[in-house]
């Protein structure tokens, strides 16, 4: 992979992290598109690129952050508003650590080479859940419920498909159930810190110390990629990253998710297309 194939993944990577359009679908089209010395990127520069769009999440929410941590250590004789947010957030955690942690391998074994119409089906039904937020308008709760959490940390779960967006699964479930635009956008991106950071120090772990079951189920994965082209995606992803959830958390307070729900359609109508070629 050279700079330039790592500055335009880095970007599509940043810019789709927060759209609910799916990084990871994007990602993989990006490659397919760029060609093999792109896809041989592999598992390093994914894991890079993610890292780099989390540090841009803490970065634009930086004072939600504080704000959770400093009411999670201050007790006062009963739960108060930031602990009771963290809880939720925890239990956000639980769908995806469990499919995290036993059935994301076996889920990516069963598309394998045909990655091309799964992100194509899975932008399809990404496209289906924004446009039900657009003509399904329930009236909106204050506060998200630890039962609401749990429900949309299943969206999050389920969105370990490619195509499948993980902003546009919260998001657009947690506006079905009810939830206030303002609060859901900062939820729904500070939800996904955890699992992101976990899954790459996972990933790290199989790089640095890779047994060898996993090397003989992930060897074409394990091309070594330049510092350059890493350091590239990084900087592209986070600037880019920046951006996106900025803008996104404004959009969902206006509600103005249609728009993409149009863009996956046509975009899961072409990946599906391209696969039959």
């Amino acid at each position: 992979m050279n700079e330039l194939q790592a500055l335009l993944l880095g970007l599509v990577q940043g810019f789709t992290e927060y759209l609910p359009v799916s990084s990871s679908g994007h990602l993989e089209l990006g490659k397919i598109i760029l060609g093999p010395e792109a896809e041989a990127g592999g598992l390093t520069f994914d894991i890079v690129v993610h890292v780099a769009t989390v540090l841009s999440t803490l970065v634009i929410l930086w004072r939600e952050v504080m704000w959770i941590f400093a009411g999670l250590f201050r007790f006062d004789g009963r739960m108060n508003d930031e602990q009771k947010y963290v809880i939720n957030i925890l239990i956000s955690m639980i769908p995806v650590g469990i499919v995290g942690l036993f059935f994301k391998d076996y889920i990516e074994s069963l598309y394998g080479d045909n990655v091309i119409v799964v992100v194509g089906c899975c932008l399809l039904v990404t496209s289906l859940l924004l446009a039900l937020t657009h003509f399904y308008v329930p009236r909106e709760k204050e506060k998200i419920s630890r039962l609401d959490a749990f429900i949309i940390g299943i969206a999050q779960a389920c969105a370990v498909l490619p195509g499948l967006s993980r902003s546009g699964s919260t998001i657009a479930t947690g506006l079905l159930l009810g939830n206030s635009r303002k609060n859901l956008a900062q939820f729904s991106f500070l939800m996904v810190i955890p699992p992101i950071l976990g899954e790459a120090l996972l990933d790290f772990k199989h790089i640095f110390a890779p047994s060898a079951e996993y090397l003989a189920e992930h060897s074409g994965e394990m091309a070594v990629v330049p510092t350059s082209s890493l350091i590239v995606g990084f900087i592209a992803a986070f600037i880019s990253g920046c951006i996106a959830c900025k803008w996104m958390i404004a959009l969902v307070k206006k509600c103005k998710l249609i728009y993409f729900a149009i863009y996956c359609a046509i975009v899961g109508v072409i990946a599906l297309y391209c696969s039959t070629l």
